[in-house]
């Protein structure tokens, strides 16, 4: 029996993305004022639902022009200063969609009038991008489809299964030496 025989359905978007924040003010500042997404919703909980656990929390929500959410959590009592350190991209980034390159060097000039450092464009082939830190050390990119965009990802898709069997037999002996056999293999809900 096929997926859509038993009902289910393919994600048709992005809900939210949630990460951690330092200071819930802090955050407002740079994803309103800098970025212009608005607070959608800043959120009081006194313990973490489904746990139980009695530890308060803001939630924010900040809603981008689709009705999708990026969200940050503020929990001091937990939160430790390397939470909040810089980390490579490959780490973590969060990265938002803008129309064009127009756009995206408005953009540009508007979060460096702002007094935040915003790096780029850099041209990606497919893609352009301009990157900065927020407060929290997450690194934020504002990027824009360029003409090769879909001929790009339609011609990767041709061919995205050759490239990740090619990609899993060239590194796979590195990773079981970093990682062990059984944590590349797993494939089952009690992996970690």
């Amino acid at each position: 029996m096929s997926d859509s025989q038993v009902g289910l359905k393919q994600a048709s978007g992005i809900n939210h993305v949630a990460f951690r924040c330092r200071d819930a003010e802090q955050t407002r500042w740079f994803y309103s004022d800098v970025l212009g997404l608005p607070l959608a919703a800043a959120l009081v909980a006194e313990k973490v639902p489904g746990l139980g656990d009695e530890i308060p929390y803001m939630h924010l929500f900040f809603q981008l022009g689709n009705g999708e959410f990026v969200a940050f959590f503020d929990q001091p009592e937990t939160a430790e200063p390397g939470h909040f350190e810089r980390t490579h991209s490959f780490e973590r980034h969060l990265a938002l969609e803008v129309p064009d390159e127009s756009a995206l060097l408005a953009w540009q000039a508007r979060i460096n009038a702002k007094g935040v450092s915003c790096l780029g464009p850099v041209d990606h082939g497919f893609v352009k991008s301009v990157y900065m830190y927020d407060p929290n050390g997450l690194q934020v990119e504002l990027t824009c489809k360029t003409p090769t965009f879909d001929s790009t990802i339609a011609g990767a898709a041709e061919i995205a299964a050759a490239s990740m069997r090619e990609w899993s037999d060239r590194y796979r002996d590195l990773k079981v030496s970093k990682f062990g056999a059984a944590a590349i293999d797993r494939r089952s809900r009690h992996a970690g």
